[in-house]
């Protein structure tokens, strides 16, 4: 299992805690400093089944200038501008070995990832 992480993020902290009460391994992965490759978010946004924009972050979107229409033809656009400003991309994002991807933000979602190991 992979979790994509904020050190300074709270509910990165409540999913790692969740992640170790329950006795799973786990690798983290700082996407601040190991930004993930436009392959790698590509792969994580059809895995859970959502479009780019649904991944960014209202807020740090709108501080890194990210002013992109939220439609099919600015797709591969908003994976590049999420790839150039890791910051607005949601967090904590979690991928079982299984490729069960979840974004780790409530109990329900944290469950769904930990059933799949």
């Amino acid at each position: 299992m992979e979790i994509w992480l904020n050190p300074a993020c709270s509910k990165c902290h409540t999913a790692v805690r969740t992640l170790d009460e329950a006795g799973v391994a786990y690798t983290v992965r700082r996407h601040l400093e190991d930004v993930p490759t436009h392959a790698e978010l590509a792969d994580v946004v059809a895995r859970l089944g959502v479009e780019p924009w649904d991944l960014a972050r209202p807020r740090e979107t709108r501080e890194a200038g990210i002013t992109l229409p939220r439609d099919p033809d600015h797709r591969e656009e908003w994976l590049q501008a999420l790839v150039a400003h890791p910051r607005a991309i949601q967090r904590p994002i979690i991928t079982a070995d299984d490729g069960t991807t979840v974004i780790g933000r409530d109990a329900e979602s944290l469950a769904r990832v930990i059933g799949a190991e």
